[in-house]
C-alpha cells in the first residue's frame, strides 16, 4: 500500500513539472528589482552623509559608493549566471507565449 502511494505521488509530481510552461527568464531586468533601488538609496545616503558630516570625507564616501556599486554588480552577475537569456532579443517584447 505504501509503495503504490509513493509511486502515485512521484507520477503526479512528475506530470505537474513536465506540463508547466516555462515562460520568461529566471531573473528580472535590473531596473525592475528592489536591489537596484536599494543601491541607489544607499549611495544617496552615503553622499548626503558626506555632504552634511565633517567626519566623513569625500575620499571615504566615494570609496563606499564604489564598494556598494561593486557589490551590486557582483550580485547581479550571480543572479544572471543561471539565466538562459543571452542578450540577442528584447525580453519585454517576445511573442512566444
Amino acid at each position: 500500500m505504501a509503495a503504490t502511494e509513493t509511486a502515485e505521488r512521484r507520477r503526479i509530481a512528475a506530470s505537474y513539472s513536465d506540463s508547466r510552461p516555462a515562460y520568461g527568464d529566471e531573473t528580472k531586468n535590473a531596473l525592475k528589482t528592489t536591489e537596484f533601488f536599494a543601491m541607489v538609496a544607499v549611495n544617496a545616503a552615503i553622499l548626503i552623509a558626506a555632504w552634511v558630516s565633517d567626519s566623513l570625507n569625500d575620499v571615504r564616501a566615494w570609496t563606499l559608493v564604489a564598494g556598494v556599486a561593486v557589490g551590486y554588480i557582483i550580485s547581479r552577475g550571480l543572479a544572471k549566471s543561471g539565466s538562459k537569456y543571452v542578450g540577442g532579443e528584447d525580453p519585454l517584447n517576445r511573442n512566444d507565449r
